[in-house]
């Protein structure tokens, strides 16, 4: 995989992957657009979604929704790392079983995810879930 991040102006760069799709970051505390460590974030949130509904699916459950809620603690002090991310996910479906979300969520994060196993390296990765 590759990708090139192209400086644009002021704080402003534009992140073009391999298959052809662009996005532009702000490194200026995210004034006009997702700043760095927002992306990093959203990629472990859209990450673990697609593991979540994923499992569900393959295990026969109703799934009709699906929310990362995502939350951070950062050092205070450059460079301002993540020490703790945890993932709420919220599920909607009918019939769902408690037991299987309850697995398909802890999978996620402790097996499949890519990215939330990368940063757990580092990080202290949770995650939480509610039916709604």
């Amino acid at each position: 995989m590759k990708a090139e991040v192209k400086w644009v102006e002021d704080f402003k760069f534009l992140g073009q992957s391999q298959s052809g799709h662009s996005i532009v970051m702000d490194g200026s505390g995210g004034a006009s657009a997702p700043s760095p460590m927002e992306m990093v974030l959203m990629a472990a949130g859209g990450c673990s979604s697609v593991d979540v509904v994923d499992g569900l699916k393959s295990a026969q459950q109703n799934v009709t929704g699906c929310v990362a809620k995502l939350t951070t603690e950062r050092r205070e002090t450059a460079p301002r790392l993540f020490t703790a991310i945890n993932i709420h996910f919220e599920i909607s479906g009918s019939d769902l079983d408690e037991r299987v979300i309850a697995e398909v969520t802890a999978n996620s994060l402790e097996k499949y995810c890519s990215v939330c196993l990368m940063l757990g390296k580092g990080v202290t990765m949770t995650h939480s879930w509610s039916v709604v």
